[in-house]
């Protein structure tokens, strides 16, 4: 499950680096910027549990990343109820959805196994 959200986070990363590119085409650089860094860092936080120190450690870093994939949503949602930033917007949010959902249960899963131990 863990390389599968590893895959996921690539994949959206790569989206919303393209998407990024789009929103600076418009000179749309401050959204551009903030969508760019807490999406980028979903991945980067995954990739960082992966060598946790402990269990707790790796709890700790995959809230973390739950914490940037809700900061991308909130991006994603002002990109879409502005009539002046493009479209692409709705794939990047459907993305965003489905990392969320195996991060969320990545996470429950590690709760309730440290709990048990």
């Amino acid at each position: 499950m863990k390389n599968y959200a590893i895959d996921k986070s690539i994949e959206l990363a790569l989206l919303i680096i393209e998407y990024c590119e789009q929103l600076e085409k418009n000179r749309k650089f401050v959204i551009s910027n903030q969508l760019l860094k807490a999406g980028t860092s979903i991945g980067a936080n995954i990739h960082e549990a992966q060598k946790a120190e402990s269990k707790a450690d790796f709890i700790h870093k995959i809230k973390i990343a739950t914490k940037e994939l809700e900061e991308t949503k909130y991006w994603l949602v002002l990109c879409t109820k502005s009539k002046f930033y493009p479209d692409g917007e709705l794939e990047l949010t459907e993305k965003t959805n489905e990392l969320g959902l195996i991060l969320y249960k990545i996470l429950s899963t590690s709760i309730k196994s440290r709990k048990n131990l």
